[in-house]
């Protein structure tokens, strides 16, 4: 299981990214990411979880977001994108499945 950090913002965006990609791109085809320790976030956050998702779907796999606290999910709503990430969001398969948050 992947996890995010407890801080995401621009600043920390960049290398998190890079990290997380790389570890997807040699794990599971499940690709679980825990996002409970997120705390201090800003939308910045959200660009990386997207294109977390971009890149499991170039390399066919599923990702499962657990844990999004209920702050980044209102954001994500504010930006349209709320479906995307739903908590327990299998994304990467043609017919994507989500949960209420």
């Amino acid at each position: 299981m992947l996890a995010l950090p407890a801080v995401l913002t621009h600043t920390q965006a960049g290398p998190c990214l890079a990290q997380l990609a790389a570890d997807i791109a040699k794990g599971p085809q499940h690709v679980v990411l825990n996002a409970q320790s997120l705390q201090d976030f800003d939308s910045s956050a959200l660009a990386v979880l997207l294109e977390l998702r971009r890149a499991c779907l170039r390399l066919g796999k599923q990702l499962q977001i657990e844990g999004a606290p209920a702050r980044l999910m209102h954001l994500a709503s504010l930006y349209g994108v709320s479906a995307l990430l739903q908590d327990r969001a299998q994304v990467g398969t043609d017919t994507e499945a989500s949960a209420p948050v």
